[in-house]
């Protein structure tokens, strides 16, 4: 599993500017599910290759992260 820390704040506006670049970035990629917590935080699942990527905006933690099955970082060099 690969974990890429994003913001050190819950923020729904990077978060939606997070997706959108992979969504650019990353040929193949299958939008999934859009799922929003009680607390309002949002988790936007996406797949690629069979393997799952997670973009979370979470207030319970205070950060925008990537939790990946997958290597990311060769998608942005």
């Amino acid at each position: 599993m690969f974990s890429y820390n994003i913001c050190t704040q819950a923020d729904e506006n990077i978060f939606r500017k997070q997706c959108v670049a992979l969504e650019k970035n990353i040929p193949g990629i299958e939008k999934g599910n859009m799922l929003e917590d009680v607390d309002g935080s949002q988790i936007k699942i996406y797949k690629l290759n069979g393997k799952q990527i997670k973009v979370c905006n979470s207030y319970y933690v205070d950060a925008v992260f990537i939790d990946s099955e997958i290597e990311l970082e060769s998608y942005f060099n």
